[in-house]
């Protein structure tokens, strides 16, 4: 009798759990990530300093994407400009198209943008590869070489995309900049002066500013998700796709909410 109250006791407690379970799950993730992404600062400011792989990292992360950000540029000017033109047009002012095509790609465009191609195509690919090697073994050999692979294959690459996330920043708003200006000065006819003149007038350096810190902050979040979900992968290729997907899922999300809470910061500051 009193085993029978015992083995009903768990299902008495069961429409909490399926809260609580998730939002242990979760705990338990952020703090593996958190806890993940200390140790890799901690380890890159230490000894020995793997440049070649810094390097490797910035070529990955940075070169590599130059293309896809610029294409991605210059048709998002492209489409902004043509849609701001037709729409201050009614009120005669399509002069000032440019200053709001340059405030636009500082300040919000071009960091959102650059992060979301940078996790479309280094996140993921950071998190496929570190996967596959966790499952198969190749980590584990790194540690039994006496290597630490948060320093070897994390910190490089954690600093490679802080470094080259607010460079890749610039790229998009320069190449956005010269879409605007073909669409709006060639294809649709405003003055060339007034478009100018405007960018001169209206764009200030706070607006650059808030970009690269922007731009800084996803860097940091984009390496620190899609490390910590290929580091951790199990379950062999199964495993390592599901891990790149977290990885791409979670870091688009966590680009939109910091660049919510940035902005609000930065636009108070």
């Amino acid at each position: 009798m009193a085993s029978e109250q015992e083995s009903e006791a768990p299902a008495s407690g069961s429409p909490f759990s399926f809260l609580i379970d998730p939002l242990i799950r979760v705990l338990e993730q952020l703090g593996s990530a958190l806890e993940l992404t200390g140790r890799t600062l901690m380890w890159m400011i230490r000894p020995p300093y793997r440049l070649s792989q810094l390097f490797a990292a910035m070529d990955f992360i940075g070169v590599q994407s130059v293309f896809i950000v610029s294409l991605t540029g210059i048709f998002s000017g492209m489409v902004l400009a043509l849609q701001t033109v037709h729409s201050l047009r009614q009120f005669s002012a399509e002069g000032v198209v440019g200053s709001v095509v340059a405030i636009s790609l500082a300040r919000e465009i071009s960091p959102v943008f650059a992060a979301l191609m940078v996790t479309a195509r280094a996140g993921s690919a950071m998190a496929a590869e570190l996967g596959n090697m966790r499952v198969t073994e190749q980590i584990d050999a790194l540690v039994t070489m006496g290597v630490s692979p948060v320093q070897y294959l994390l910190a490089p690459r954690l600093l490679a995309s802080v470094l080259m996330l607010p460079l890749l920043c610039i790229l998009y708003s320069c190449v956005g900049m010269a879409g605007a200006y073909v669409v709006a000065v060639k294809w649709l006819s405003v003055d060339p002066g007034v478009f100018l003149a405007n960018i001169d007038k209206y764009l200030v350096p706070n607006d650059f500013i808030m970009g690269e810190v922007k731009a800084l902050t996803f860097g940091f979040l984009i390496a620190a998700i899609s490390c910590n979900q290929g580091f951790n992968a199990s379950g062999g290729a199964k495993g390592v796709g599901e891990a790149t997907t977290r990885a791409v899922v979670q870091s688009a999300v966590a680009i939109l909410i910091a660049n919510y809470v940035l902005t609000s910061l930065l636009t108070e500051a």
